[in-house]
């Protein structure tokens, strides 16, 4: 079987969520994290063909923090998550596409108030998984901040 060359990221990347019409955010890469997840707001659910959805609001660009949209996912499940302060949450999961490195793919995405944090989108181990080699020391390795 051949080896895949994976590319090497640093510890806070940029990433576009298009699905999601997100462009250009700034994510924390944290290998110590399993599943990734960004912080929303005003989380509502409801349901749509039998299917349960959650609506929310995010504010994509943390230095226009005015500027909030409103978005809207099909739950693909409820995941107990023990947060960086070790605290139990309950949160909604998504599927959503995610471009990074040119490439775009499917990840899991749990969303949360992540308020109290610097970044609004923590990129786990699972998005990244047989992709990235991450080197902590450094930022910003990719060039496509402006190629959603």
């Amino acid at each position: 079987m051949p080896q895949v060359q994976k590319q090497l990221i640093g510890a806070i990347e940029y990433c576009h969520l298009p699905a999601l019409s997100i462009n250009n955010l700034t994510i924390r890469v944290d290998t110590g994290a399993a599943t990734s997840s960004l912080h929303v707001d005003n989380i509502e659910e409801f349901e749509r063909d039998g299917t349960l959805w959650v609506s929310f609001d995010i504010h994509p660009d943390i230095h226009q923090v005015d500027t909030i949209v409103r978005r809207e996912a099909p739950v693909v499940a409820r995941k107990k998550v023990k947060s960086s302060t070790a605290t139990r949450e309950r949160r909604y999961v998504i599927h959503t596409d995610i471009v990074m490195a040119n490439e775009q793919w499917t990840i899991q995405l749990t969303l949360t108030d992540r308020s109290e944090m610097t970044y609004l989108m923590l990129f786990g181990r699972e998005a990244m998984n047989g992709r990235f080699i991450v080197d902590p020391q450094q930022e910003f390795l990719l060039c496509d901040r402006h190629q959603p």
